[in-house]
This record gives C-alpha cells, structure tokens and sequence, in this order.
C-alpha cells in the first residue's frame, strides 16, 4: 500500500502513516506540499494520504480544510500522534556548540520554552523537519541543530542532544487518513461535514440546536472564508454519532437548515493514548 505524505522520510507525518497501517506493509510517497500529497492519490502514484489537520498547541491547517473538500476524496479515518521534539546534531557536539537551530515554524513554535533559554542561537524556519536533520548530516554540519522527530536522528545518523523539548507535554497532532470514498468502509462513529448559513441571526445557531437535539456531540467547529468577495463561510463540524445514528437521516435533517452541505468523510474516532 502507497502512502502519500507531506514531507520527508523521517518526518511526523511518516510515523503517524506507519503506526496507523502498523498491521500492513506501507510503501511511503514524500511529497513537498499538501496539494502535492493529495494529487498523488488522485493520479494513482498512492492509494491514501496521511495529512496533518490540527495541533494541540498551533491550532488547525485552515488551508488543508479547503483542500480536502475541493479534492472531491474523503476523510476515511483519523490519527492522534504524540509529538514528542528532540534537538539532534552531528555525533560529538553538545549544545553548547550549537550556534542555529534549524526546523518548520511549528516545530519551532512548539520549542520556545526550552529555545529561549539560549538566546545567543540562532534559529531558522526550514519546509519540514526532516529535511532540516538530513541537510545537517548530508553536508556533515557541524554547529548547526535540527529539531526532529526520533526516527529523523536514526535515519540520518545525527546524536540526540535534547530529547523531549516541547512545551507542552500533551503536544498531540490530529492526522487524518484521506482517499477515494469506495476504499472507506462508510460506517463509523464520527462524521466530518462543511456547510454554509444564511446571513441573518440565529443561522448557525439553529444548527447547533438541531444537532443537540439529535443527542450528536459536537466535538469541533472550524469556520474558513470562502473566497468569494462577499465575506462568507463555510463552517466545518467533527460530529461524535451516537450508537446506531443513521448518516442520512442527519444530513436530511442538516440540509433543511444549511446550503451547500457537504458530508466529507464517515469514519472511526482516533484513540488518544495519553502518555506522561
């Protein structure tokens, strides 16, 4: 099975992917964008895509929202990954060598305690965390650091100076598994659907009322323009479904009181393996 993801091999995408299909064999596609990672599973180079949706600490990819829903594919399951950041450098060093500091934003961002406490280091935003431990160990590096997951330090050979540095120490990302509808099972308890509301008081309201009237937790709402020049919405709800609810009959209820209803994947909640 082809697993496209977004990023390099020894990224956190990769080991969401791997701990998710833990029971297959995976063959993983690298690719350098979400668009890219989706457009692999359109043209048939991945059977599914592994894509980050929201962080703990950063928050949602409002962006990738969009892009699942103009993909036409379907959110088939879900993932929740411990993120646990380590400092790695070439073998020898210690952090009193290290002069920058290289990874994504977020990485960066998820850091700042333990990165504040050095402020003569320089720190540098790169695409993807992996990439940043490949290029220091590729091109033998020496001063300069990488923030990266486990399996980015024994891939490309680099010594672990600091391990666990995140801030926040339930530092959870959402990953969700994405791919064509006939390869989901289309039954589970969780259901991800995007809508628009009429621009008077009380819209969106309605909604809510009507979901809770239907005994469906609402586990997320996420609004995100629609581009459109008029300052519209569309709004995206993870609904927890009850045992026996039946999807049509909600979304039959949903349209009476949204436009554009849009159900974008069926599927199965992830488990949240707290860890100390």
């Amino acid at each position: 099975m082809k697993i496209a993801i977004q990023g390099e091999t020894g990224c956190f995408h990769e080991v969401a992917a791997r701990q998710y299909f833990s029971s297959e064999e995976v063959e993983i596609v690298p690719c350098s964008t979400f668009d890219m990672t989706l457009n692999s599973v359109k043209e048939g180079r991945a059977g599914l895509a592994m894509m980050a949706i929201e962080n703990a600490r950063s928050g949602s990819i409002l962006y990738n929202y969009s892009l699942i829903r103009e993909s036409g594919l379907k959110i088939l399951g879900e993932h929740n990954l411990r993120i646990i950041q380590n400092l790695m450098a070439l073998p020898g060093q210690s952090i009193k060598d290290i002069r920058q500091i290289r990874s994504h934003p977020i990485a960066l961002a998820q850091c700042m305690t333990f990165l504040n406490q050095y402020p003569e280091i320089t720190l540098v935003e790169t695409d993807d965390t992996a990439s940043s431990a490949r290029q220091i160990a590729e091109n033998r590096i020496k001063k300069i650091a990488a923030i990266a997951s486990r399996n980015a330090a024994e891939i490309y050979g680099l010594d672990i100076i600091a391990e666990g540095i995140e801030t926040y120490k339930k530092n959870y990302t959402r990953f969700l598994v994405i791919g064509s509808e006939d390869k989901g099972s289309m039954r589970g308890n969780k259901v991800s659907i995007c809508f628009t509301t009429g621009h008077k008081p009380g819209s969106l309201a309605s909604v809510l009322v009507k979901l809770a009237d239907m005994n469906i937790n609402l586990s997320k709402i996420q609004s995100v323009p629609r581009l459109n020049g008029d300052w519209e919405y569309m709004f995206y709800l993870d609904l927890e479904l009850p045992a026996d609810s039946e999807t049509d009959a909600i979304v039959s209820t949903l349209e009476k009181y949204t436009s554009n209803l849009e159900v974008l994947g069926i599927y199965n909640k992830g488990e949240m393996l707290y860890e100390s």
